[in-house]
């Protein structure tokens, strides 16, 4: 290794080293390599028995060497180590009292902060947080309120309606069209609420044994009105023996049937099952009278499977076929007189969906976005399509039909093809009868046809001149493929 001496100008030091110090403290300076030279040049690379003895001593020599020349240098200059340190340790002192007088300042800052910011800070929390649970306490209190004078009142009209009472069949429905309006007000507060109230007790009771069970009873009745519904003169004349001028329906008797189911209507309109999307409330033209078209469905299925009983069974006797098609015909002219009557009848307003005004300026807003060169007469004029709807065009949709009388001859004509083919294959009296009288069965079939298919003089479509203008029962359409259709399904099957 080269040598390096200490002379004058490193402090007078005569003490010499063959100590490469620069090398030794190197940033690059490697122990491996340094051993490696170490090896290297204390044996021959070619022998293959290695000597580290001689390495060794020469590394514990150099730290020899090396201490010695620290201890040389410690000594001679403790003095000014000694002064360097005393000079360090007092600035380092004068530092440190510096930062603890900053940092007892800086706790008697935050000590007053702490009082003035943070104790306040948390009584205002405790003080925001009981005024939140007093406001929801409050919230919850009155949507109670709400809902406890709302089942006041339901009971109120609900008596006063005599639903339940004695006089069945004479209930107000007038006021039960008013008691679906509280149940409806008291789905939208459970509705708002999230659930909230739903844990209360008293809101359990009172949603069991007020909301609900008079809601089943509403429903009850609204169902059993349009299942009895009749304006018929045919089934006054088939129960009297033929004589159409007996027990038939007053003016007065038929404006208050028809006000009844009207009010049916609209109960199980408001009533059906109307649930928010994504907490939006339904749109109208999304939303579905499901209790509505079930019950009307079942009226016209209910007319269809008794007259196919009763004529099914007058086919094997037919001397009854007579009246089994005077009853058909009246059910059919019940049938004329709902779709008359549900021509009329509107959707009420209903609080659970979206208000119509409200669609009706969103879809102009987007209609607006997407055209903005249109007319502007166009864009702001009254949506022609609102109001159009009626409970006949939602029926009408549900059976995918045009027309509800039509609807009932091929029902009742594709039920009866069975029922005569049932004779047929019996044979007997009853089938021979049957194909000797086929022109017989033919004329009173299309009779039937026609004759129920007449608008009772009942109906006036809701207009009192209208009613007293029809001078006895007449045709609104041309029946004449129904009646086929009805023939062809009986007197078809009996010329095979």
């Amino acid at each position: 290794m080269a040598s390096a001496a200490s002379g004058p100008g490193r402090g007078g030091s005569t003490t010499s080293t063959y100590i490469d110090l620069d090398a030794l403290t190197a940033d690059d300076f490697s122990p491996f390599d340094h051993a490696n030279n170490l090896v290297l040049a204390t044996n021959n690379p070619s022998d293959p028995a290695i000597d580290l003895t001689t390495p060794l001593s020469r590394v514990l020599f150099d730290l020899q060497e090396i201490d010695s020349h620290v201890h040389t240098l410690t000594s001679r200059s403790a003095l000014d180590i000694l002064k360097y340190t005393s000079t360090q340790n007092a600035a380092a002192q004068r530092i440190l009292a510096k930062v603890e007088e900053d940092r007892a300042r800086l706790n008697a800052s935050y000590e007053r902060l702490e009082k003035e910011v943070l104790v306040r800070h948390q009584k205002a929390v405790e003080a925001k947080t009981t005024a939140l649970r007093s406001w929801e306490v409050l919230r919850l209190a009155r949507s109670v309120q709400r809902i406890l004078n709302l089942a006041r009142q339901f009971e109120v009209v609900v008596a006063e309606s005599g639903l339940g009472g004695t006089r069945v069949g004479k209930e107000d429905h007038g006021a039960l069209a008013r008691a679906s309006l509280s149940i409806l007000a008291f789905r939208d507060i459970m509705a708002s609420e999230g659930g909230e109230l739903g844990r209360i007790n008293i809101i359990k009771t009172l949603r069991g044994r007020v909301f609900e069970d008079g809601e089943a009873r509403i429903l009850d009745y609204a169902r059993r009105v349009i299942r009895e519904f009749s304006m018929s003169t045919l089934s006054s004349t088939a129960s009297s023996g033929g004589n159409p001028a007996t027990s038939a329906p007053t003016y007065r008797e038929a404006e208050d049937s028809r006000a009844r189911f009207t009010s049916a209507s609209h109960i199980l309109y408001l009533l059906s099952p109307a649930p928010r999307i994504d907490g939006q409330k339904m749109t109208r033209k999304d939303f579905e009278p499901e209790y509505l078209i079930r019950a009307l469905q079942g009226y016209l299925q209910t007319a269809i499977t008794s007259s196919s009983a009763s004529i099914g069974r007058a086919l094997g006797q037919l001397p009854s076929l007579d009246r089994a098609l005077l009853e058909t015909s009246a059910r059919c002219q019940n049938i004329v007189a709902l779709q008359a009557l549900l021509r009329t009848i509107s959707a009420p307003e209903h609080p659970l969906l979206e208000p119509e005004a409200l669609a009706r300026a969103e879809a102009l807003d987007i209609d607006t976005d997407s055209d903005s060169d249109s007319d502007p007469d166009e864009v702001i004029g009254p949506d022609k399509s609102v109001g159009t709807d009626n409970f006949l065009t939602l029926l009408l949709h549900a059976l995918d039909t045009a027309s509800l009388p039509s609807y009932f001859w091929r029902s009742l004509a594709s039920s009866l093809s069975t029922r005569v083919q049932e004779i047929l294959n019996r044979g007997g009296v009853s089938a021979r009868t049957l194909r000797s009288q086929r022109d017989a069965v033919r004329a009173e079939i299309r009779e039937c046809v026609l004759r129920g298919s007449r608008m009772p003089r009942t109906v006036g479509l809701g207009d009192a001149r209208g009613s007293a203008a029809i001078k006895g029962e007449e045709v609104i359409e041309n029946w004449e493929r129904e009646a086929a259709v009805m023939v062809g399904s009986v007197v078809g099957l009996l010329g095979r």
